[in-house]
């Protein structure tokens, strides 16, 4: 795998995404959780990918149940539990492991383009955040605690630079 855009994922719904369908956009991708401390923050993520997403850029969900078991449900529960409370209307994706051995290909990518604190690649918990630019390179990893209206600035920077 040479870039993000080589990858496939799938939605929650199913289906194959391939995400050269994002190419020249900038993206926020979160490993996310229904019953997570953090889990109001899709109130935030939904606000960023409103405010922007006219201008190019996408927030992509990715449930993950490996910290706490905090995102149990399936698909269909997720889904209607994102739409029902915080009006989620961001691409969601099927529910992953971001950490070992079942760690799929978009993860693997983005901890090996933006490491952690002092180097470590595991994702600590829910709601870390990688940044990606138009050209499909990582450009930032945010904590779980950065709130997504703090991200607005390096947001509204990528999308004014050309790609």
């Amino acid at each position: 795998m040479n870039s993000l855009y080589d990858i496939t994922c799938q939605s929650i719904t199913g289906e194959n995404q391939p995400l050269s369908r994002y190419h020249n956009k900038v993206l926020l991708i979160v490993n996310t959780a229904s019953k997570c401390g953090f889990t109001p923050q899709f109130q935030g993520l939904e606000a960023l990918y409103k405010q922007y997403q006219e201008q190019g850029f996408e927030v992509l969900g990715f449930p993950c149940n490996q910290f706490g078991s905090q995102d149990p449900g399936s698909h269909e529960e997720i889904q209607n539990f994102c739409q029902t409370n915080y009006g989620v209307s961001f691409p969601m994706f099927a529910k992953i492991d971001v950490n070992g051995p079942n760690t799929p290909p978009l993860y693997q990518h983005l901890k090996n383009q933006a490491p952690g604190l002092m180097g470590s690649e595991a994702i600590k918990w829910n709601f870390t955040k990688f940044l990606v630019d138009r050209s499909g390179k990582v450009h930032d990893r945010f904590a779980p605690t950065t709130k997504p209206e703090d991200i607005a600035p390096a947001v509204q920077k990528l999308l004014n630079m050309t790609s």
